[in-house]
């Protein structure tokens, strides 16, 4: 059943959002967040330092992932964690890398009055996680 439809329950999944970062956005995000590591802007000290080139913001990721969470609009986020488990490599073009990300609710618990949905995500690029156990609960207003 999609989430969309009616009450959430265990087992609902969340649309798939699909992100494109470009270096532009790595630019805005170092702005916003005052992370100005070279690692996110310049491809030949990334390099130097063992990464294939240039990298988003690992916090940057975590936030893009969530907004699956936010965009389903169920209800309201109350915590949201992840591990970096591998970068997001973004090239030097107009396409930027696409970030794929996927939700499904795991379980959904009574919490003070409330139902409480936990939701696993699976944030994906080039085929491969760079989040680990991305969980986030929302306490639901449905």
């Amino acid at each position: 059943m999609s989430v969309q439809e009616g009450r959430v329950e265990k087992g609902d999944e969340l649309d798939q959002l699909e992100v494109r970062i470009t270096r532009a956005d790595l630019v805005r995000y170092a702005g916003a967040s005052l992370d100005f590591n070279p690692i996110h802007h310049n491809e030949r000290f990334a390099k130097s330092v063992g990464l294939p080139d240039v990298i988003a913001h690992g916090m940057l990721t975590m936030a893009i992932a969530c907004r699956a969470v936010t965009a389903w609009g169920k209800g309201e986020l109350l915590d949201y964690s992840a591990r970096f488990t591998r970068p997001v490599v973004v090239p030097d073009d107009d396409e930027g890398a696409l970030l794929t990300i996927t939700g499904k609710v795991t379980a959904v618990d009574a919490e003070d009055g409330a139902r409480v949905a936990k939701v696993l995500l699976s944030a994906q690029f080039d085929g491969k996680a760079v989040l680990g156990k991305p969980l986030a609960r929302v306490r639901l207003i449905d």
